[in-house]
């Protein structure tokens, strides 16, 4: 980017504060912010007129006010499918560690206190014949499936708009249309989800309630999309067997009680976490960058930014 750009770059990992964002609005082009940036109204308010594109390192886009940028005719576009296979498999790592109990078992030998090989020592659940429930089966969903398939899990997802028959039979998977029905035959949940409205707090108590006794959540996506309270109300009740977690609603900041548990696993969202997906993402921007310059339509133009617009 700086070979081809007059760029000015956060060389750190710590976050611009809004300040800064403001500022950097006021005097570029382009600006290039990650999910840790919060983009509202009043900043794209207070941009200069000659912003006219947000490229943002990343698929999500929820932290970046749409409609706003639509208003002043600023081109958003994001980074989608690089991190599909990254995220996926970090769910996985969820989906076969909380079932089989694993941070317990890392915490007790870490701690000096394994014993040896017991009969009935950290007993957990076995993956095959279980059900697997999706929320969400857009690319990571579907590759979660992929990968959950050939483990055996009996696959169940829940999607805004069902799937064609032939790409339901390719991940051997099954549609159901409410949502509360598909928490209630699950073993398993895992969330892959984009945060709006309507999904937020989608798992919530009464739906915690709807869940069989011992099953496991999997959230690789958005904290937000979890009512917090709701599901520490469930594990220390007992009523779930355990959570994997790699986002946080107060990110960075993570309830100590989560912590505390001995079968909660706590990840520091690195689900995207890989140099090759990094970089890749970082090509994506460039490339949308390149065209926007040119005088074309950028490749990843958030399209949700064209229909507010409308």
């Amino acid at each position: 980017m700086g070979e081809m750009f007059d760029c000015t770059l956060n060389k750190t990992d710590q976050p611009m504060s809004r300040d800064a964002l403001i500022a950097a609005m006021q005097n570029a082009d382009v600006l290039v912010p990650t999910v840790t940036d919060r983009i509202d109204a009043e900043m794209i308010g207070a941009a200069g007129q000659q912003l006219g594109l947000i490229a943002n390192f990343g698929a999500g886009t929820e932290h970046i006010d749409l409609a706003a940028a639509a208003k002043r005719k600023i081109i958003v576009t994001n980074t989608p499918g690089v991190f599909t296979d990254d995220t996926a498999d970090i769910a996985m790592a969820g989906i076969i560690g909380v079932p089989r109990r694993i941070r317990e078992g890392t915490a007790l030998v870490r701690r000096g206190e394994w014993t040896g090989w017991a009969p009935s020592g950290l007993l957990g659940r076995k993956l095959g014949g279980k059900v697997l429930g999706i929320v969400g089966m857009g690319r990571i969903g579907q590759a979660v499936a992929h990968r959950a398939h050939a483990f055996g899990l009996e696959i169940a997802y829940h999607n805004r708009k069902r799937l064609p028959e032939a790409v339901e039979k390719m991940f051997g998977a099954r549609y159901v249309e409410h949502l509360d029905d598909l928490v209630a035959e699950a073993d398993i949940v895992t969330l892959h989800s984009p945060l709006t409205d309507a999904t937020r707090n989608m798992l919530d108590t009464p739906r915690f309630a709807l869940m069989k006794p011992g099953a496991s959540v999997i959230n690789t996506a958005r904290g937000e999309l979890i009512d917090q309270e709701a599901l520490i109300d469930a594990l220390y009740s007992g009523h779930l067997a355990g959570a994997g977690l790699d986002v946080y609603p107060d990110e960075p900041c993570v309830d100590e009680r989560l912590l505390k548990h001995p079968n909660v696993m706590t990840l520091p969202h690195i689900g995207s976490a890989t140099a090759e997906g990094r970089e890749a993402s970082g090509e994506k921007v460039i490339a949308n960058i390149r065209f926007w310059v040119d005088g074309h339509r950028p490749p990843d133009q958030v399209l949700e930014a064209l229909i507010a617009a409308q």
